[in-house]
């Protein structure tokens, strides 16, 4: 996304306090615009058909539909839209859930909103963004399937550039930092990292460097 462009943000949340808080937060933020907010899930469903957002930060907790009901609604539908799950569960295994489901990054809601601005801009630029509660679970779900063949169930091979571009990502490299590195134009970047989800079946990069780990393709 350029620069000059308005990065269009919902909230989905039921508590109001909550969602005033982050509007103030992040409403004078350059780039971003709020374009609306939701109390629950029935009512998120419903603003999504009307008003598609570029990111959504979504609880999970919510009343008619939950956060984990909802996004599985969403990924069928809105593919492209950044999923920020912001809530108060830190649970390992709701985290890998929600990751695996196609959320775009967790945080708590305990977050400082300069990580949470942060978060967005790398979402929108990297399609994921990395902290300290997904590494853990990543690195969680890593050994509880250990003892498997393999984490996803589509076998893949890679080839030499593709394998570069699978350990920057890795190294959390932005797309402009990989795209110098390997000689090619983020756009191509871009392309080749979408094959590359699409050869193991991964929804997210989070998917894909846990691929490559779990298969001993990257450290």
């Amino acid at each position: 996304m350029e620069a000059a462009e308005s990065i269009k943000v919902a909230i989905a949340d039921d508590h109001k306090i909550f969602r005033d808080g982050i509007k103030m937060a992040l409403g004078g933020k350059e780039y971003l615009k709020i374009i609306w907010e939701a109390e629950d899930g029935k009512e998120l469903i419903h603003k999504m058909k009307i008003k598609l957002p570029d990111v959504l930060l979504m609880d999970i907790r919510m009343p008619e539909i939950d956060g984990i009901n909802a996004i599985s609604i969403l990924r069928k539908e809105y593919e492209a839209v950044r999923i920020i799950v912001l809530t108060m569960y830190d649970d390992q295994e709701m985290i890998s859930k929600m990751m695996e489901m196609g959320a775009n990054a967790y945080l708590t809601k305990t977050t400082d909103p300069e990580e949470i601005y942060n978060a967005i801009l790398t979402c929108i630029n990297d399609d994921f963004y990395f902290n300290d509660l997904l590494n853990k679970a990543v690195m969680m779900k890593l050994q509880q399937k250990k003892h498997t063949k393999q984490f996803f169930p589509n076998p893949a091979t890679f080839n030499e550039k593709e394998l570069s571009i699978l350990r920057l990502l890795s190294q959390d490299k932005t797309t402009e930092e990989i795209s110098k590195e390997v000689y090619l134009s983020p756009r191509t970047v871009e392309t080749i990292r979408q094959n590359m989800k699409a050869k193991v079946g991964a929804k997210t990069i989070a998917g894909l460097v846990m691929y490559g780990m779990r298969n001993k393709l990257i450290n």
